[in-house]
């Protein structure tokens, strides 16, 4: 069980682990031990996580997000399977706390009737500064 908050926890069937030989520095120790982790979360058949949450979440995963609704994390940062696999877990656990939190809507407001006067004076005097930069003449 995966612990996201105190109301939304993640059962085991939900996750899928799978251990694979990761790239980059550690010597023999890469051509040997499995230690970087494949998290595969099915968030589309998710009972703990809401429409509205899911819809976010999917936005949020981008690429990570499968065709069949899972989400996948890659997680070989360390050298230590058990570390990779906390890594990811709470990676995955961080991304669905962001997708709890919905977006507030943006209320539009109309400039203040200063606000125009300032902004269309400043272009006025910038305007007249670029047009002062003519060419000079010989009159």
């Amino acid at each position: 069980m995966l612990y996201v908050t105190d109301t939304i926890t993640l059962q085991d069937w939900e996750l899928t682990e799978q251990f694979i030989r990761a790239s980059g520095p550690g010597g023999q120790n890469v051509n040997k031990v499995s230690t970087a982790v494949e998290l595969r979360f099915e968030a589309e058949r998710s009972p703990a996580l809401t429409p509205a949450v899911k819809n976010r979440l999917r936005r949020l995963a981008g690429r990570r997000w499968t065709k069949e609704g899972a989400l996948i994390l890659f997680c070989d940062e360390t050298r230590s399977q058990v570390r990779n696999r906390e890594l990811a877990r709470e990676r995955l656990a961080d991304l669905i706390r962001k997708a709890l939190v919905a977006p507030k809507r943006r209320i539009k407001t109309k400039p203040t009737r200063g606000s125009v006067q300032r902004r269309l004076t400043a272009k006025k005097q910038r305007s007249e500064i670029k047009s002062n930069r003519g060419k000079v003449t010989d009159d």
